[in-house]
């Protein structure tokens, strides 16, 4: 129940800014993005108290240990696997075409018989 609340609170912070930007039209436009700003780092910091926004940071750490582990292609094996698909859409391509001329020969000729 109290995460709920705090999730609500955060909400409320969030809103609170971007109604005052909208509210103070004569204030600098600097401040009022201020607010903005205030609200959502607000708003942040009260749903990171609660049970949900603790284990979305846990995820988001989790993330970014398992991005340090990934092992990232060089340039050649980019630049090759990148050719290799261009030059199989360019067959598949052109094999998808020389179906569709055999089927339209094959239905015009044939069964049309035009």
């Amino acid at each position: 129940m109290l995460d709920k609340v705090k999730i609500l609170v955060a909400l409320a912070a969030i809103a609170a800014g971007v109604v005052g930007f909208y509210q103070f039209p004569d204030i600098s436009v600097l401040i009022r993005y201020a607010m903005v700003v205030g609200g959502v780092i607000a708003g942040l910091l009260i749903i990171l108290t609660s049970g949900p926004g603790q284990a979305a940071w846990k995820f988001i750490t989790g993330s970014r240990t398992e991005i340090r582990k990934v092992v990232w292609p060089t340039r050649k094996e980019t630049t090759q696997t990148t050719m290799v698909v261009i030059v199989m859409v360019i067959l598949i391509g052109l094999l998808i075409w020389m179906v569709d001329a055999l089927l339209v020969k094959v239905i015009y000729g044939w069964v049309l018989g035009v």
